[in-house]
């Protein structure tokens, strides 16, 4: 299986908010900038394993800065890590205020950690990355490392006692 590179699946997407992403006040939704950054992470690792893939986890979600009706916003995603099947895409969202200025700001960022699923749905072996800068290098290593700290960590789903019936 070859390498690739990382720019070979990184992905820019853009939107302009609409008031039927947000609140009465304006505010979008934080699940709809989730939703478009969970998109940005499926192209991206869709196109590092030609295949189709599924979202596992999301780690360090973080809101920087709000997003409003009519801001646009710009999801920046790229891998940071390739393991057997599993993929890390690192998301950054950019809010810009389309009516007062062109600057940019932080608004979202979060790590994706995307599977390779192979026709019968089980997980498949993708392509390793080709490492080419040093800050490329330093992010594969901090995302293996996340990586490998949820690896031996419990899974399922703990529904408290005062929930069930």
């Amino acid at each position: 299986m070859d390498c690739k590179k990382i720019q070979d699946s990184a992905v820019i997407m853009s939107i302009v908010m609409l008031p039927h992403q947000a609140n009465v006040a304006g505010n979008v939704h934080g699940g709809e900038i989730m939703k478009l950054m969970d998109n940005a992470a499926y192209v991206v690792a869709h196109r590092h394993a030609r295949a189709n893939v599924v979202t596992a986890r999301v780690d360090e979600l973080t809101f920087h800065h709000p997003i409003l009706v009519g801001n646009l916003v710009i999801c920046h995603a790229n891998l940071t890590f390739a393991g057997t099947s599993s993929m890390e895409v690192s998301v950054v969202v950019e809010v810009e205020d389309l009516y007062k200025d062109s600057s940019r700001k932080c608004a979202l960022s979060a790590y994706f950690t995307m599977v390779a699923l192979n026709a019968g749905g089980h997980s498949m072996k993708v392509p390793s990355l080709e490492l080419i800068t040093e800050e490329e290098k330093i992010h594969f290593d901090e995302g293996k490392k996340r990586y490998e700290e949820h690896k031996g960590k419990v899974k399922g789903c703990r529904v408290p006692q005062y929930y069930r019936t």
